[in-house]
C-alpha cells in the first residue's frame, strides 16, 4: 500500500522518474554523435532523489545543484528544450550556450544554478537562504550535493552558518557511493554515517532510502515544512547509486573500482520498475494512462533534440556578452 499518498502522487512521481531517465538516455545514445562538445555526468539510477525531493517543492523555492544536475533541473520544472540546447551549445540554450551540461540556470522554474566544482554551490545556496530570511520570504532553498561535497570544508562552513541562523534550506545529499572511483572506505571512517556529519553541527538530520520516491517525498515534505517554518535546516542523505560511469555516456565497470555483483545488485532495486511494481500492486497504476504518457514523452524529447540540432550556435560578435569584469 501506498501510505498517506494522495491519489496522483504516486503516478507523478513515476511519470517524473521516467521523463527524467528518457531524457538521460537520450542524451546517453546522441552523445557520440559528437554535436554535444561538453562533458555530461549522469543520474541514471537516481531519478528517485530529484523527483521525490521537487514534488514537495512550491515552484517558487529554489534549488541549486552540481555536476550530476540534468535531473534536479527536470525535477524543478526547468524547460527541456533550453537544457538541451544548452547542451548542444546553441543560443537557444538556457546559458545560451555558454555553459554546457553542468551550468544549467532557470530562473523562471527557481534553479539557480549548478556548477561543477564539488560543494561549490552549497554556500550560494546558504546565501539564497541568508537573503530570503533577512527580507522575511516565506521560501525554502534545497542544496543537493553529492556525498563527496561533505568532505568539503565549505559543507561545514554553511552548514554551521545555517544551523546559527536557522535559515530555511534543506541539504539533499545523494550517497551513490563514490567519488569519482573512491570508495567511501577510503575516504571516511567506517564507523560514521555522513548523515552524522551535519548532525554534528546541530542540524536536523535524516538518512533514507533515495531508491524509495514516496520514502523520499516523506521526508523531504517534512523537511521542507520545518526549514518553511522557522526551525531551521535539514540535512538529507538519500543512499542511491548511478548506473553509468562517472563521466560520460558509457558504462565503466570494467575499470575495477566496483564490482559486477556491487553494480548487478543496484540495478535488480531499480527505482522506477521497483516503484512500478509497487503501485500495480496497490491498484493504483493505470497502465493506459503510462502508456500515452510515454508516447507524448518520447515525442516531446524528439522534438528537443531535433529544435537543438537545428538552432543557431552564439554570434561571435556576442563572445563578450554576459562577461562581468571590472575596468
Amino acid at each position: 500500500m501506498i501510505p498517506h499518498a494522495p491519489a496522483d502522487l504516486g503516478a507523478a512521481l513515476l511519470e517524473s522518474m521516467v521523463r527524467i531517465r528518457k531524457v538521460e538516455e537520450a542524451i546517453a545514445a546522441h552523445y557520440p554523435e559528437q554535436k554535444m562538445r561538453c562533458p555530461v555526468h549522469l543520474s541514471i539510477g537516481q531519478e528517485a532523489a530529484s523527483a521525490g525531493v521537487c514534488a514537495a517543492l512550491r515552484p517558487d523555492d529554489l534549488a541549486m545543484s552540481g555536476h550530476r544536475s540534468h535531473a534536479h533541473y527536470l525535477g524543478k520544472g526547468g524547460n527541456l528544450n533550453a537544457m538541451i540546447a544548452e547542451i548542444y551549445g546553441k543560443e537557444t540554450g538556457c546559458c545560451h550556450g555558454r555553459g554546457g551540461s553542468m551550468h544549467l540556470v532557470d530562473l523562471a522554474a527557481g534553479f539557480v544554478g549548478a556548477v561543477p566544482i564539488v560543494g561549490s554551490t552549497i554556500p550560494i545556496a546558504t546565501g539564497l537562504a541568508f537573503a530570503d530570511r533577512q527580507l522575511k520570504r516565506d521560501r525554502v532553498t534545497v542544496a543537493f550535493l553529492g556525498e563527496a561535497a561533505t568532505e568539503e570544508g565549505v559543507f561545514h562552513e554553511s552548514v554551521n552558518f545555517a544551523s546559527l541562523h536557522k535559515l530555511p534550506i534543506v541539504f539533499v545529499c545523494e550517497n551513490n557511493l563514490y567519488s569519482v572511483y573512491s570508495p567511501m572506505s577510503v575516504r571516511q571512517p567506517a564507523h560514521r554515517e555522513v548523515w552524522q556529519l551535519a548532525a554534528g553541527h546541530g542540524v536536523t538530520a535524516h538518512q533514507g532510502d533515495g531508491n524509495d520516491p514516496l520514502a523520499v517525498y516523506e521526508l523531504a515534505r517534512a523537511s521542507v515544512a520545518q526549514a518553511r517554518s522557522g526551525q531551521g535546516p535539514v540535512f538529507l542523505e538519500l543512499k542511491t547509486y548511478r548506473w553509468r560511469e562517472h563521466c560520460g555516456a558509457g558504462f565503466d565497470n570494467h575499470i575495477g573500482y566496483r564490482t559486477e555483483a556491487e553494480y548487478q545488485s543496484w540495478r535488480e532495486r531499480d527505482p522506477i520498475a521497483t516503484f512500478e511494481r509497487r503501485l500495480q500492486a496497490a491498484g493504483t497504476f493505470d497502465a493506459a494512462r503510462f502508456a500515452q504518457f510515454n508516447a507524448r514523452l518520447d515525442a516531446e524529447i524528439a522534438q528537443a533534440f531535433a529544435e537543438a540540432d537545428h538552432a543557431p550556435f552564439p554570434a561571435a560578435t556576442t563572445l563578450m556578452n554576459h562577461v562581468y569584469a571590472a575596468s
